[in-house]
C-alpha cells in the first residue's frame, strides 16, 4: 500500500531580513513556510548561513584546539576576517568586541569603531557585531559603532528585554539589524519583539537569538524552545516569525567536554577532534529546529556543517538577495 503524504500547510511565513547593504554584500536569511527541512511542505527560498567567530583582542578563554586555526591572526581582525572569508569559507563574519569588556581590557568605543571599519574595508560580506554584554559599556560601544557605520547594514548583537531603548534607537537612525536576545524563554522573546515594535524598529530588520545552550549543557532545552517559537510564527503570529541566529560555537567550547586535554582524560580521545565533534553537534540540531544563521568558532566545524548543508539546500541559494 502506497504512502499517502498530506502536507500541512501554515499561515504564517517566516520574515526575510537582509543583511549587508552599502559596501557589503548583501545576503537574505529567512522566507521560509514550513517546518525547518520539511520541503515536501513549503519552500526555503534562503538556506542558513554559517559565520565564524573573530575577536578585537586575543581570546584568553579559547581552548588550544579552537586557537589553533587562528594562529598569526589573533587579536587581528582585519586579517582574521580575510582568513574567516577568503581562507575557510564563512558566509559572513562575527566580530566579539570583548576586550571591550571593563573586566577584559576596557578598550574604548574608538577603538571598538577602528576595528570594526578595519574588518569592513578587509572583507565584503555582512557583519555581527557583538558587544562585551549587556550594560552601559554595550550600549557605549555599539551605539559609537552603529553611528560611525551607519549605512554599512550591520547586525548588532545584541538587545535584551531588561536594556534595549538605545540599541532600537541608533539600529532603526543609522539602518542596521538588530538581533534580539532572550534567555531560552519564548514568551520573553515575544515580549522583547513587541517592546522592539513600540520602540519603532522595523521587525523585518531584528533577527531572534534564544540563547544558546551547548551539548550536554541545555542543547535539548533550546531545541525545545525554538520549536515553540518556529510553531507559532508558522501558525501566524507576527511578533515570532523573524529568523534566528545561534552562537553554537561558543556555547560549545564551553563545555567541559570539549577542551580536557587527552592526558587528563585517556579515555576520551584527541581534544582537537572531540572539541570539533562537540561543536557539529551543537550546531545541527539547531539547524534543524530553524537556526537560520549560526556563528561557529572552527573551521573544520565549518566545512562540515557545509557539507551537510549542501545535501539539505542543494537548490537553494545561500543567502543571495
Amino acid at each position: 500500500m502506497a504512502l499517502e503524504l498530506k502536507p500541512k500547510k501554515w499561515p504564517g511565513t517566516i520574515r526575510t531580513v537582509t543583511l549587508g547593504g552599502g559596501r557589503r554584500r548583501t545576503l537574505a536569511v529567512g522566507g521560509g513556510n514550513a517546518l525547518p527541512l520539511h520541503a515536501f511542505e513549503g519552500s526555503f527560498p534562503h538556506r542558513p548561513l554559517l559565520a565564524l567567530e573573530i575577536t578585537d583582542t586575543a581570546p584568553g578563554r579559547w581552548p588550544a584546539a579552537a586557537t589553533e586555526p587562528w594562529q598569526g591572526v589573533l587579536g587581528q581582525p582585519a586579517a582574521a576576517a580575510r582568513r574567516a572569508v577568503e581562507g575557510y569559507g564563512a558566509d559572513l563574519v562575527m566580530l566579539h568586541l570583548a576586550g571591550t569588556h571593563p573586566d577584559r581590557g576596557n578598550r574604548s568605543p574608538d577603538d571598538a569603531v577602528a576595528d570594526v571599519r578595519a574588518v569592513l574595508d578587509a572583507v565584503p560580506v555582512p557583519l555581527i557585531v557583538r558587544g562585551p554584554g549587556a550594560g552601559r559599556k554595550q550600549n557605549d560601544v555599539l551605539a559609537r559603532v552603529a553611528e560611525a557605520c551607519g549605512g554599512e547594514g550591520l547586525v548588532l548583537h545584541s538587545a535584551c528585554q531588561e536594556d534595549y531603548r538605545t540599541l532600537a534607537a541608533v539600529a532603526v537612525a543609522y539602518g542596521h539589524v538588530l538581533v534580539a536576545e532572550s534567555p531560552i524563554d519564548m514568551n520573553i522573546a515575544k515580549q522583547l519583539n513587541i517592546l522592539l515594535a513600540d520602540a519603532s524598529v522595523d521587525l523585518n530588520r531584528v533577527l531572534i537569538d534564544p540563547l544558546t545552550g551547548g551539548l550536554g549543557y541545555g542543547l535539548e532545552y533550546t531545541y525545545s524552545v525554538m520549536q515553540r517559537i518556529r510553531l507559532a510564527a508558522l501558525g501566524g503570529d507576527p511578533m515570532l516569525n523573524a529568523p534566528v541566529v545561534c552562537l553554537a560555537g561558543e556555547e560549545a567550547w564551553k563545555a567541559k567536554e570539549a577542551g580536557v586535554p587527552r592526558h587528563k582524560e585517556p579515555l576520551w580521545g584527541d581534544e582537537r577532534q572531540r572539541g570539533i565533534n562537540w561543536e557539529v553537534a551543537t550546531a545541527l540540531p539547531l539547524v534543524e529546529a530553524g537556526a537560520e544563521i549560526v556563528v561557529l568558532r572552527h573551521p573544520e566545524a565549518l566545512a562540515r556543517l557545509r557539507r551537510q548543508l549542501d545535501g539539505w539546500f542543494a537548490e537553494t541559494n545561500r543567502g543571495v538577495a
